[in-house]
């Protein structure tokens, strides 16, 4: 494809520790190694990219940049067996966005290990719709499943309820008949949240406590937390015999203060969910899920975006007013 030009989000560091970021274009040449070239068509927004975008060293190292965690689209080259120019694939966590150049740019390049064929029953529009929220919050529903837990088991608490993981695992836990109750600071959203199908909306002081009091009543058969902190160890200290708590976010602390209690005297289990380095065979289980039984009504959920429009959407989201989930047309 010779030398193309195309457009990307460049986040550069113009002085120490000071950055800026512009819609600028950039060369095939300066993407990284790797045996498939992907034309993006689409690409989504996680709080993860909004950080890259405002030179958080602990996300990206390097900079110039071009963040996006998230690619849909169609092999332009490819040096690998496994996919042929034409294929319609995507691309979800691995490096890409952080220190590999990700989908806020019109092409990525990256190993054929990193690349999932477009499941049957999905467009790419729809796949980044899900995204790396929706596959993270796949795989809280395959955790609480595992460990047996069943709709008539009890009450699922979801935590930090609008945001990306958040409101797409309350749309897939109640569309498998889960009876969900959504936590969020932002109780005019209830409407959005009930739509999803939570059957209960609650404000997150709710599940707030400093007691410290090493056990709390039992509420919840399983968790989905998306906060962290003291809503984390609330949530575990309230879990019910042998349920589980799926551990995604930190945005409130990354600290987490309880004793072994719950996990000792109640069977809590207590779930980590990486999903940047999830093993192919799970990540094409997920999204098969994501594609067929567990498919819900994505139209609830998203905005599309053209490019021009991602920088303030960038800004939305680090000033905590994003809800659901948004796509950007790259091409748009």
């Amino acid at each position: 494809m010779e030398d193309l030009l195309f457009r990307a989000l460049i986040v550069e560091e113009y002085e120490p520790n000071k950055f800026r970021r512009f819609l600028g274009t950039k060369r095939l040449s300066e993407l990284p190694e790797g045996n498939v070239l992907i034309k993006v068509l689409y690409s989504s927004l996680n709080y993860k990219d909004a950080l890259s975008a405002r030179g958080h060293k602990g996300i990206t190292r390097k900079y110039p940049h071009t963040p996006g965690i998230d690619a849909s689209g169609i092999v332009a080259e490819s040096n690998s067996e496994k996919f042929n120019p034409g294929d319609e694939v995507l691309v979800t966590g691995y490096d890409l966005g952080m220190n590999t150049s990700g989908g806020f740019g019109q092409y990525i390049r990256v190993p054929d290990s990193w690349v999932v064929p477009l499941p049957k029953n999905l467009t790419l529009l729809e796949s980044m719709v899900y995204g790396t929220a929706g596959f993270t919050a796949g795989l809280c529903v395959f955790e609480i499943q595992r460990k047996g837990i069943e709709p008539n088991d009890g009450k699922i608490l979801v935590t930090g309820a609008t945001g990306g993981v958040g409101s797409l695992a309350i749309a897939i836990l109640s569309k498998i008949g889960y009876y969900v109750v959504a936590s969020t600071g932002k109780l005019d959203r209830k409407d959005f949240l009930t739509e999803l199908g939570a059957k209960e909306v609650i404000h997150r002081s709710e599940v707030y406590d400093t007691t410290g009091k090493p056990l709390l009543p039992r509420c919840w058969s399983a968790v989905v937390d998306n906060v962290g902190g003291v809503t984390l160890s609330t949530a575990i200290r309230s879990t019910d015999y042998d349920g589980v708590v799926a551990c995604v976010g930190l945005v409130e602390s990354e600290k987490l203060e309880l004793t072994v209690y719950p996990f000792i005297l109640r069977g809590v289990t207590l779930a980590g969910i990486d999903s940047a380095e999830t093993k192919m065979e799970k990540r094409l289980r997920i999204w098969e899920l994501l594609s067929t039984d567990w498919k819900i009504n994505l139209n609830k959920i998203y905005r599309e975006v053209s490019f021009d429009q991602l920088d303030s959407e960038i800004e939305k989201i680090l000033n905590g007013n994003q809800i659901g989930r948004v796509v950007i047309n790259l091409w748009k």
